[in-house]
């Protein structure tokens, strides 16, 4: 079955689920476009107050679908660029929405979806969540906006790692760190962010929207970050490196990059 969103109102709520667990949630050109409509719709309902993201299964999201990737390696860029733009398209909708968004997030947030996670307006994670940066593990580099996100959200030093190595990192530090915040027991994320969400949904809606907006355009490069982003992965997937990592991932090997 190809990976969807599902839309469950819970009172005043509007619940995104990522549902593929098959692939832990990878994305889709079905979920994406689903998602989009999703937040579309939570726009124009005004008996929705709030929206909550999250992944079917023991997993947020891991993010985009490799042998997707690997196979548009063979398409033009400007292709390939369409289809960043689709991922993106739900990124610019997330950050649109005037209602707020939380992420509930339940193990790995992977690569594009460590960025859904970053693109949320609040992050509600269990203790046993993973936040992980897998790009250059892969030959690739980030979209998303997460680039933009863990620049602006985490010391230099920090977000230099998690993008140079693809690495991760716990949710604890994440909220000491003041992204992450609230680190509740494995299997309630999702009941914490809903009841999170009917809170902000009975209070000021309009002026929650505005302070929304103004904490957007305070940060006005995360939009132009898209586009550079976009720029950036097309030529890292047709990169040599992108094609040795992918196949030495699904072969199960360590990537050599530099042969001698």
């Amino acid at each position: 079955m190809a990976g969807r969103i599902d839309v469950e109102r819970k009172g005043r709520v509007l619940v995104l689920t990522m549902n593929d667990p098959t692939s832990r949630n990878a994305l889709g050109v079905e979920m994406m476009d689903g998602a989009r409509d999703a937040f579309d719709q939570a726009v124009q309902d005004p008996g929705v107050g709030a929206v909550v993201l999250t992944g079917a299964g023991d997993a947020f999201s891991s993010g985009g679908h490799l042998g997707r990737l690997y196979n548009h390696r063979t398409q033009a860029r400007s292709e390939n660029r369409n289809g960043i733009e689709r991922f993106h398209g739900w990124i610019r909708a997330m950050r649109d929405c005037p209602k707020p968004v939380i992420s509930a997030v339940e193990g790995p947030a992977a690569g594009a979806g460590f960025a859904l996670a970053l693109a949320s307006d609040l992050i509600v994670a269990a203790e046993d969540a993973q936040f992980i940066a897998a790009y250059a593990k892969v030959g690739l580099t980030a979209d998303g906006g997460i680039s933009g996100s863990l620049a602006r959200a985490l010391p230099p030093q920090l977000a230099a790692e998690l993008l140079f190595e693809g690495g991760g990192v716990d949710p604890q530090r994440l909220y000491t760190l003041g992204v992450v915040n609230k680190v509740v027991a494995k299997g309630t994320a999702l009941e914490t962010a809903v009841a999170w969400g009917e809170r902000l949904a009975e209070g000021p809606t309009v002026a929650i929207g505005r302070a929304k907006r103004l904490i957007e355009q305070a940060y006005t490069s995360l939009l132009a970050q898209l586009g550079r982003e976009s720029d950036q992965f097309v030529e890292a997937l047709h990169h040599p490196e992108a094609h040795e990592a992918i196949t030495a991932f699904f072969e199960k090997r360590p990537p050599v990059f530099h042969k001698r």
